[in-house]
C-alpha cells in the first residue's frame, strides 16, 4: 500500500498558456482545437482601441460558450482586462464578471491595493468567489512585492511579463536571459510561498524552435508551471516540456512503493537506483504522480 500524496489543492495543469487576440473571431474558433492547457483571451495589448467593445464582447461570449458547453474542452478560459485606469477597464471586469470566465488576467499588477480594487469592482458588477484574479508581474515594483501580490485572496496564478519587464529594467535579456533570472526566481519564490502557480513569460521569436525550448526547459528548471506562448506552434513543446516523462512516472512509483515498504519497516530513508530517497523524494515523486494523473485527465 503506498502513502497518500500531501494535503494540496487540485492540480490544474497549465503547462501551456496562450494568448489569443479576442478582435480575430478566426482565432477564437481555432483555439477549441489547439491543444493548450489554458487560453487567455487578449482585451488588451493585442487590440487596437477601436476594436476593444467587440473584442469584449467575442471574449465574454466564448468564455460563456466554454462555461455552459464542451466547445472548448478541458481548456481554461481567462480573459486579460484592460487596467483599471484605461477607458476601457471598468467595463471589461463587468463583462467579464459573470462571463463564466475562469479567471480575469490584470496586466502590470503593481500592488494589493490595486488587486482589491479590481475585486470590488468585480464583486460590484455579481462575480463569484471562484472567478480569481490572474496578475501580472511585469515591472520591477512588481517584482518587489510580488510576495504581497501572491498572497491576495483572488490571486490563483502569478503570469510573468517578462517583455515589460525588460524594458523596466533597461536590460537586454541576453543569452539565457541572464539579466532575468534573478528577477524571475523571486516570483516564483512568492508563488510558492503563497502556493498559488506561476507561468513563465513569452518567447517572441516564433522562427527559433530551438530557443523556445531551451527557454522552456530553463522555465521548467527555474520551478515554473508552464509558459505563457504567442503561437499555437508552440504549444506542443510546452505541454512536452511540462509533462513528467515516462521515465520519470516509473521512477516516482518506485520511490512511493519502495518508501511506503520502508515506513511499514520502521525505517526512515531507502534506496532507490542507487541513491537515497528521503520524505521530500517521496513527496516529489506524489506530486509527480498527481501532475501526471491530471495531465492524463485532460483528454478523458
Amino acid at each position: 500500500m503506498t502513502a497518500a500524496a500531501p494535503p494540496q489543492d487540485v492540480i490544474k495543469p497549465r503547462r501551456s498558456v496562450l494568448y489569443m487576440p479576442s478582435s480575430n473571431a478566426r482565432a477564437l474558433e481555432k483555439a477549441k482545437s489547439i491543444p493548450a492547457d489554458a487560453l487567455i483571451l487578449d482585451l488588451e495589448d493585442a487590440v487596437a482601441p477601436d476594436a476593444k467593445s467587440d473584442a469584449r464582447h467575442a471574449a465574454v461570449a466564448a468564455a460563456t460558450l466554454a462555461a455552459e458547453t464542451d466547445a472548448y474542452g478541458h481548456r481554461e478560459i481567462t480573459i486579460r482586462a484592460n487596467d483599471l485606469s484605461t477607458p476601457w477597464g471598468a467595463d471589461d471586469l463587468t463583462a467579464i464578471a459573470t462571463s463564466g470566465a475562469a479567471a480575469v488576467v490584470i496586466p502590470k499588477v503593481n500592488s494589493t491595493e490595486q488587486l482589491d480594487r479590481v475585486s470590488q469592482q468585480l464583486s460590484a458588477a455579481g462575480a463569484p468567489d471562484e472567478l480569481s484574479i490572474w496578475a501580472m508581474i511585469e515591472t520591477p515594483i512588481a517584482i518587489i512585492d510580488a510576495a504581497a501580490i501572491a498572497e491576495h485572496a483572488r490571486v490563483e496564478v502569478l503570469v510573468m511579463g517578462t517583455n515589460d519587464l525588460v524594458k523596466e529594467l533597461r536590460a537586454a535579456a541576453g543569452n539565457g536571459r541572464e539579466a532575468l533570472v534573478p528577477h524571475l526566481a523571486s516570483a516564483v519564490l512568492a508563488a510558492r510561498a503563497a502556493g498559488i502557480d506561476i507561468v513563465d513569460g513569452v518567447f517572441n521569436d516564433i522562427s527559433d524552435a530551438d530557443g523556445f525550448t531551451a527557454e522552456a526547459e530553463q522555465g521548467l528548471r527555474l520551478g515554473f508551471d508552464g509558459k505563457t506562448l504567442i503561437h499555437p506552434s508552440q504549444v506542443g513543446v510546452a505541454n512536452d516540456v511540462w509533462s513528467p516523462s515516462e521515465s520519470d512516472v516509473a521512477h516516482a512509483r518506485r520511490v512511493v512503493e519502495a518508501f511506503a515498504e520502508a515506513e511499514a519497516q520502521g525505517l526512515g530513508v531507502v534506496t532507490v537506483d542507487g541513491a537515497m530517497v528521503e520524505n521530500l523524494h517521496r513527496d516529489n515523486s506524489l506530486r509527480t504522480l498527481a501532475v501526471a494523473k491530471a495531465i492524463a485527465g485532460l483528454a478523458s
